[in-house]
């Protein structure tokens, strides 16, 4: 081979070695170009799924919205929820049962003065000057007062001072009280109740008289403590003396108390005697009456005391502190921002290599 053509041969090989060279050093530098990149663009979606996380947080206020951001928690609290739904459904009722108790107290103390104006005119009916047959005209407009009152006695068409047709004397009247969560999950109501008469078998004695009027028509007024004739009874009256008739009761043998010009001194005392008993018991139910209503005031203040130390506790497991949460959102933002500005500084380079390998 002559010498030239050997020369041109060893410059071709050389060349080709040198080629070869620059071909695995930009290959080198294109996978170490890309690696960044990839590493930028997994930053940046990684940031982005934390700042989702971040503001669906501080959209909703809560940190633990569904069983999978903490299955305990949201047990909990979704437990609690039901608990603090039902409790605030008692505070309604008692909100009700307040105002029927209020009204039920509120016709025996009219009841009560009433009376007493009742009593001082028999009082007055000891002097014997003293026109009778007026002060019972007075009393006789009393008395309607006092039916007026109990017939109007009513909340919501429930009345506690009137007995009547298809009510039973011996059923308390009740009203939801308080929710009770017991260890085995169940759930009760607790009931806050005034007491009926214990039993309507034997005689009606005057503590049986729960009621201001009785009207029903199966007995004789007994229940009610202006149409029995046990305080008459047990004053040792001369006669069945009641303050008013039972409407539908039957009434034979029972005197209403009035006066006239015939009346005697005896009577009048008789009379007087009942309707201290009588007075005596109203203030009896006119006291069980504001006792509940105490009962009911404070039940519904714990039951808004329990609500608030409910609602409390479900925050504690699953509300978001919207201050860190601000703070977390801001400096996500700005992760997300640097981010973009790397994965973009990232594609610049890798773009510059690509060309360059590409043009080999």
């Amino acid at each position: 081979m002559p010498a030239a053509w050997f020369q041109c041969l060893l410059v071709l090989v050389a060349y080709c070695c040198v080629r070869s060279s620059c071909v695995v050093s930009i290959f080198s530098t294109f996978i170490r170009v890309s690696s960044p990149v990839t590493t930028a663009l997994e930053v940046l979606r990684n940031t982005q799924a934390d700042l989702n996380v971040a503001q669906r947080q501080m959209s909703s206020g809560l940190r633990v919205q569904t069983a999978k951001d903490n299955a305990t928690y949201w047990t909990i609290s979704t437990l609690t929820r039901t608990d603090i739904g039902a409790v605030s459904a008692v505070q309604d009722a008692l909100g009700l049962a307040a105002a029927t108790v209020s009204t039920a107290s509120t016709g025996i103390n009219s009841a009560i003065d009433i009376v007493t104006q009742i009593r001082s005119k028999l009082v007055t009916a000891y002097e014997g000057s003293v026109d009778k047959t007026k002060l019972n005209d007075e009393i006789s407009e009393l008395k309607d007062q006092l039916r007026s009152v109990g017939e109007s006695t009513s909340f919501n068409g429930v009345n506690w001072v009137m007995l009547q047709d298809g009510e039973d004397p011996t059923e308390p009247h009740e009203i939801p009280g308080s929710l009770i969560r017991h260890n085995d999950g169940t759930v009760s109501i607790g009931m806050l109740n005034y007491e009926g008469v214990s039993s309507t078998s034997g005689p009606i004695v005057s503590t049986d008289a729960r009621y201001l009027i009785d009207d029903q028509s199966s007995g004789t007024g007994g229940y009610g403590v202006l149409t029995s004739t046990a305080f008459a009874t047990e004053a040792g009256a001369a006669k069945n003396y009641v303050l008013i008739s039972s409407k539908n009761g039957d009434t034979s043998g029972q005197v209403e108390i009035s006066l006239d010009a015939n009346t005697t001194q005896g009577g009048v005392t008789d009379m007087i005697n009942t309707v201290t008993a009588m007075l005596h018991q109203l203030n009896t139910i006119g006291s069980a009456f504001g006792s509940l209503e105490t009962r009911v005031s404070l039940q519904n203040q714990f039951a808004s005391n329990l609500s608030d130390s409910l609602t409390s506790g479900v925050g504690k497991l699953v509300d978001a502190d919207m201050e860190k949460q601000s703070s977390r959102v801001l400096a996500l933002q700005t992760q997300e921002q640097l981010g973009l500005q790397s994965l973009s500084i990232a594609n610049a380079s890798y773009d510059t290599v690509r060309q360059l390998f590409q043009n080999l």
